[in-house]
């Protein structure tokens, strides 16, 4: 090992057991801080990407895939429940191939599948059930495709086609849906969960979907929607109203110094209506038209038996020569008919009132009838239909919201001095660390320092002796070094061998200069190291 190296792991050792306990316990610290780091990144640096094998899974399939990873010694994991099944990225493809030529997963709703094992015997019957299982079978998988939903079940009511009854009832469908934990489905994706079911059935309209989540609730009802129940329905409309004429009042009246309250009340009845109407087409050509026309001569006697007007015998003295002509024309004319058919749903509004309330410490130029109006247009109020808007002026009780306002300040307060805390602490604890740091820097440069001035060996000094008395010199002592005073009480004492003077004199300019004279024999030593 090279002189210098050797040096240097020496001087290592000598500075570490000159520490003491605390220093000791800080270094050690530090370093098991630092190999746990390393340690980590390295597992996180070398651990593998999971991607999803299969998800929603049932439980003998997921078992039965989880034996198989076992056997070919693949890691996964479980999530939703076990319902899902992560591999690393590497592995995926070939687990997939092999769980498919395995039939895994064998359970499925089937889907169009069922078809391709369905044979040429099969009776209408037969063929008319399978084909509405498969329709309900690639809904099912559709929607558990959809975020948070983890399992769904639709079932079809199509009615069947006769000629011994003229009206047609709609198909409906119900949907069962299972939510992840913690998953409440809102309303736009049930809104999507009916739209996509109604639109994949021929004749199924949006309000013949029925959704029903796993706790029972129902989410859209056949006749009403997704829209909830009424009472629902009628939260939320004053809610939007409300919000809107609110809106308005803090802009035209400052936040703070109106209230707005709506009551509505809305019709939970659903109706269908059918209506027929008839009207004559004009300037339109007749479907067909049937003319006859009859015409007699005669001999010009009176034809017996005939009576005249008022079954009055004509008179004896009249006579005629006995010719008459007869048209009868026959004309079926096309008639417009317009069949309409209206559904009625629930949640029609049949009427509305909404109180406002304005602060009298700022309603000074404050016009109510402008208010009133503006509150009208606002809410859509229709005096039709038995509408009412009230708006009055009245002294506001400010003592609760001083007192809420309060409370919002000591709350802004406490979060502010909680987050302004916490960062301190976490200052501190960096700050401890890093200072800690930078002590233990400073003393090991120190000591290092010091260890370097005092290990310069004895023998080191002897074999330099013959160097200072060389010719070849390559440098002058300082003058400022010259004459060598030696202290008569040093307080390091190097025996010289045989009392040479040079020893003394070296051990003296080392007491004196200990870094010139460290630079001094530095330059020796490498001068006489070989080339």
């Amino acid at each position: 090992m090279p002189a210098q190296l050797t040096s240097v792991f020496r001087r290592l050792g000598g500075a570490i057991r000159e520490f003491t306990v605390a220093q000791r316990t800080v270094a050690i610290i530090g370093v098991a801080v630092l190999a746990l780091g390393i340690a980590a990144l390295t597992m996180w640096a070398t651990q593998p990407a999971y991607t999803p094998l299969y998800s929603g899974l049932s439980g003998s399939d997921a078992n039965t895939i989880v034996e198989q990873l076992r056997t070919d010694g693949v890691s996964y994991q479980l999530s939703d429940g076990g319902a899902t099944i992560l591999v690393p990225e590497a592995d995926v493809y070939e687990e997939r191939l092999k769980s498919a030529a395995a039939g895994l997963p064998s359970s499925s709703t089937g889907g169009y599948s069922l078809l391709d094992t369905m044979g040429v015997t099969a009776s209408e019957f037969q063929q008319s059930v399978t084909y509405k299982r498969a329709l309900e079978g690639e809904l099912a998988s559709t929607i558990e495709a959809m975020k948070g939903v983890q399992t769904a079940s639709v079932r079809l009511a199509i009615p069947e086609d006769t000629v011994f009854t003229e009206e047609k009832n709609d198909p409906t469908a119900s949907v069962f849906v299972g939510t992840q934990n913690g998953v409440t489905l809102n309303a736009d994706q049930v809104q999507a969960i009916v739209h996509l079911t109604s639109a994949s059935i021929d004749g199924m309209q949006p309000t013949d979907v029925a959704v029903i989540d796993a706790s029972g609730v129902v989410l859209s009802a056949v006749g009403v929607g997704a829209t909830g129940t009424g009472d629902q329905q009628a939260s939320d409309y004053e809610e939007r109203v409300r919000g809107s004429v609110q809106a308005m009042l803090d802009t035209v009246v400052g936040a703070g110094n109106a209230t707005v309250v709506v009551a509505a009340d809305m019709s939970t009845e659903a109706a269908q209506r059918v209506e027929e109407t008839f009207t004559s087409p004009t300037d339109t050509p007749a479907l067909n038209e049937a003319v006859k026309t009859e015409s007699y001569s005669g001999s010009g006697g009176t034809a017996a038996g005939v009576l005249g007007p008022d079954n009055i015998a004509v008179p004896s003295d009249t006579s005629t020569d006995g010719t008459f002509t007869s048209e009868d024309t026959t004309r079926n004319n096309a008639v417009n008919k317009v069949t309409e058919t209206r559904t009625i749903p629930a949640g029609a509004i049949t009427r509305q009132t909404v109180s406002v309330a304005v602060n009298s410490a700022v309603a000074e130029d404050l016009n109510v009838a402008d208010v009133t109006s503006l509150v009208s247009s606002a809410a859509g109020i229709d005096v039709a239909r038995g509408d009412a808007v009230t708006v009055e002026v009245v002294n506001f009780n400010d003592s609760g919201a001083e007192s809420a306002k309060a409370a919002l300040a000591e709350a802004a307060a406490a979060e502010a001095a909680e987050r302004n805390a916490g960062i301190l602490r976490v200052g501190l604890i960096v700050g401890g660390t890093v200072i800690a740091f930078v002590l233990g820097l400073i003393l090991y440069a120190r000591r290092s320092r010091r260890q370097s001035r005092q290990s310069i060996e004895l023998n080191e000094l002897v074999q330099a002796q013959s160097s200072l008395d060389a010719p070849t010199v390559p440098f002058a002592l300082p003058q400022q070094m010259l004459p060598l005073v030696i202290d008569p009480t040093p307080t390091v004492a190097y025996a010289a061998p045989g009392g040479d003077q040079r020893v003394a004199d070296i051990d003296a300019l080392a007491l004196r200069d200990p870094q010139g004279a460290a630079e001094l024999l530095r330059g020796l030593m490498d001068d006489r190291q070989p080339a």
